[in-house]
C-alpha cells in the first residue's frame, strides 16, 4: 500500500516536471497531449501539428506550439454569437446598409 502511494506521488510529481519544460520529446508530448503515440506519428508524419527535426531524427515540440495547436478552431460559446450578431446587426445599422 505504501508502495503505490509513492508511486502516485512520483507520477504527480513527473506530470509537474513535464508542465515546467518549453521543448518536449516524442513520449512527453504525446503525455501532455493526452494523444497515443501512434497518433502523434501520424500528426507529425502528415505534417499536420508543429515540430522539429534539429538532426532529422529525433522530433521535438515545442509547449507553446502545442498549445496553440490544441486550442485552435474554438467553439464560441451561445453568449459569443449572440454578442457578434448584436455587434453586427448595430454595425449595418450605423453604416445605413438596410434597404
Amino acid at each position: 500500500m505504501q508502495t503505490n502511494l509513492i508511486e502516485l506521488r512520483l507520477q504527480h510529481i513527473e506530470k509537474l516536471l513535464l508542465c515546467n519544460k518549453t521543448v518536449l520529446t516524442f513520449n512527453e508530448a504525446a503525455e501532455y497531449t493526452g494523444l497515443s503515440k501512434s497518433y502523434l506519428y501520424k500528426l507529425t508524419s502528415a505534417s499536420l501539428i508543429p515540430h522539429s527535426k534539429p538532426n532529422g531524427k529525433q522530433v521535438y515540440f515545442s509547449k507553446a506550439e502545442l498549445d496553440t495547436w490544441l486550442l485552435r478552431n474554438s467553439v464560441k460559446t451561445n453568449e459569443e454569437t449572440n454578442a457578434a450578431a448584436t455587434n453586427y446587426v448595430i454595425t449595418k445599422k450605423i453604416g445605413g446598409n438596410y434597404a
